[in-house]
């Protein structure tokens, strides 16, 4: 169950940084409310995950993924640049959170 929180987690953060971007440096009620609830959300369910994922490896997961899903929804949706840099850091980040992962297991 702790897993589902931990993605469940992830999804409104995402929501709610899309969000942040929407708000127009938190000017606009509407967006602004939304950031406010997700990431209320969003630490509640990470809280509940951490009663059984060690901290180390959930945090490595929420912010790896978090990361590549704001950088794809930023290209796709906002329209940022993806330059070859930034897909590189990306795929270092998921490869650190894999290796993590991975050290866990050895343990």
């Amino acid at each position: 169950m702790s897993w589902l929180y931990l993605v469940v987690a992830i999804l409104f953060e995402i929501v709610g940084t899309s969000a942040m971007k929407m708000s127009d440096g938190m000017t606009r009620l509407g967006p602004a409310a939304v950031v406010v609830v997700c990431y209320g959300v969003a630490f509640v369910l990470l809280a509940k995950a951490l009663r059984t994922i060690e901290v180390g490896i959930a945090y490595a997961i929420w912010s790896a993924a978090g990361t590549a899903a704001i950088a794809a929804i930023g290209v796709f949706v906002f329209g940022e640049s993806l330059t070859v840099m930034k897909v590189v850091g990306i795929a270092l980040i998921v490869a650190g959170v894999i290796s993590l992962h991975m050290a866990n297991g050895a343990a």
